[in-house]
């Protein structure tokens, strides 16, 4: 089934993918097997396919603005952002921003929740595209690797918040800090805003999701008036703020307060770059209907006028 669902990609790919993609996927660094993956399962030609995809919703409907690219490491590093927006919109707008903005580009091997192997045809895109399972294990062989790692530490805590704890920083888990202290790698902040708004949910079905088997289900703000689109983001507009690397120094083994303390300095850090991207935009969506179709449609706006 993965080979068959490999072609299908691949076939897809050749009708998005240019020569400014190709030449990014093959300038990053890869240790691939003789089948075309990595030990993960990330294979770049199938990235590559998922960051065309990417690079048009970063472009025309999210609109991204980033700062600080520059501070992204060409060697390991742990990227920590804030997390929330319901769908992991946010997780796959940072990783395009740094394909499609690093130089050199890199790939972020994104930890995604245990759970997420369970889901049909969707988990195996995941993987061929670097994503990992969420272990510590995997991540401090990646990093030894040199490789960069993103880590959500809110967990589903943030991605399931409703509208009303918009950018309140949920309570973080301590485990990427004791990796960083065992590796010897930097810690990258970013604050992400905009994909608070793109989902807003005014309640979580706790008795559903547990018969599901999922950690939460949203309702959507929207949902009396856009039915079954309200379930997917609206084009509201991003701004993503990398910060600068942060060093720790330590034992990985040290208490619960000890870690705890590095990691407020984490969660202070991420806290201002939001407070930056809130400050910077000038509402939710920043520009009218038409225009906004227009760039959904890759217009040129001024031209046009």
């Amino acid at each position: 089934m993965d080979r068959a669902f490999d072609r299908l990609v691949e076939r897809m790919g050749e009708r998005l993918i240019d020569d400014e993609l190709r030449s990014m996927i093959d300038r990053i660094p890869t240790e691939l097997n003789e089948l075309g993956y990595d030990d993960w399962g990330f294979d770049p030609h199938v990235a590559v396919w998922a960051v065309a995809i990417g690079r048009w919703f970063y472009r025309n409907y999210f609109r991204v603005e980033s700062e600080g690219i520059e501070n992204i490491p060409a060697t390991r590093a742990l990227v920590i952002a804030n997390h929330g927006g319901q769908l992991p919109v946010e997780g796959f707008m940072l990783g395009t921003t740094v394909a499609l903005e690093a130089d050199p580009p890199r790939v972020l091997r994104g930890m995604v929740e245990r759970w997420m192997p369970t889901i049909p045809f969707i988990s195996p895109l995941f993987f061929r595209c670097g994503q990992i399972v969420g272990t510590r294990e995997d991540c401090t062989s990646l990093l030894n690797r040199d490789e960069a790692v993103m880590v959500f530490p809110e967990g589903t805590r943030g991605s399931g918040k409703t509208l009303w704890d918009a950018y309140e920083l949920q309570r973080f888990g301590h485990g990427f800090m004791r990796i960083a202290l065992a590796t010897g790698t930097p810690i990258i902040p970013v604050g992400i805003v905009g994909h608070e708004e793109s989902i807003p949910s005014v309640a979580k079905l706790a008795s559903l999701s547990k018969l599901l088997g999922i950690p939460y289900v949203y309702v959507p703000a929207s949902l009396p008036f856009l039915g079954p689109l309200a379930l997917l983001p609206m084009p509201t507009k991003f701004y993503i703020q990398i910060g600068e690397p942060m060093f720790f120094e330590g034992s990985p083994d040290a208490t619960e307060r000890e870690v705890a303390l590095k990691v407020e300095e984490v969660k202070d850090a991420i806290r201002g770059l939001i407070d930056r991207g809130l400050e910077k935009r000038r509402g939710i969506f920043e520009f009218g209907i038409e225009e906004r179709v227009r760039h959904m449609l890759g217009m040129d706006i001024e031209a046009s006028q």
